[in-house]
């Protein structure tokens, strides 16, 4: 699967666990944890499309 591809993936998959924990207990520590590492994986996914638009 190309890296893109990947990318989108586990930040759909993030974000709805991120939702689903939000939904449960929207004071529990895992959403933090869970937002930061989307943040990692959304700028990643900028990143890469600021690349493709350059090249």
């Amino acid at each position: 699967m190309p890296y893109k591809e990947r990318l989108e993936k586990q930040i759909e998959e993030l974000r709805v666990r991120m939702y689903e924990i939000y939904n449960n207990n929207p004071t529990d520590a895992e959403l933090l944890r869970i937002s930061q590492e989307l943040d990692d994986l959304l700028n990643r996914f900028s990143e890469q499309r600021q690349y493709q638009c350059s090249n």
